[in-house]
């Protein structure tokens, strides 16, 4: 795969500011296809960082209704992946330098 395809978004939430700050750890959302492996060595190539450590979990998606007025719609929301990424301790990865 390339590098494009496999990492979609960072993940920022304040649990993972928390994480960030204290363990140097970052999360992203990536291709469901991608396997520890190729996240690394695309983390490593795009931000030019060493990575220690890399853990995903797939996360499946939410089951959503909505009221109409033909009656119920029941829908799901899409499946994806998410990976932690641990980095060694002389890294940080700054995700909003353009911001």
């Amino acid at each position: 795969m390339k590098t494009k395809t496999i990492l979609i978004r960072p993940i920022y939430t304040e649990k993972m500011a928390n994480l960030q700050e204290t363990q140097n750890k970052y999360a992203f959302q990536v291709n469901k296809h991608a396997n520890k492996i190729e996240i690394k060595e695309a983390i490593e190539k795009k931000f030019e960082v060493k990575v220690k450590d890399v853990h995903t979990m797939n996360i499946r998606g939410k089951k959503r209704q909505q009221m109409t007025r033909q009656g119920r719609f029941i829908g799901r929301r899409a499946d994806w992946k998410k990976a932690v990424v641990t980095l060694e301790a002389d890294y940080k990865l700054d995700l909003f330098d353009n911001a």
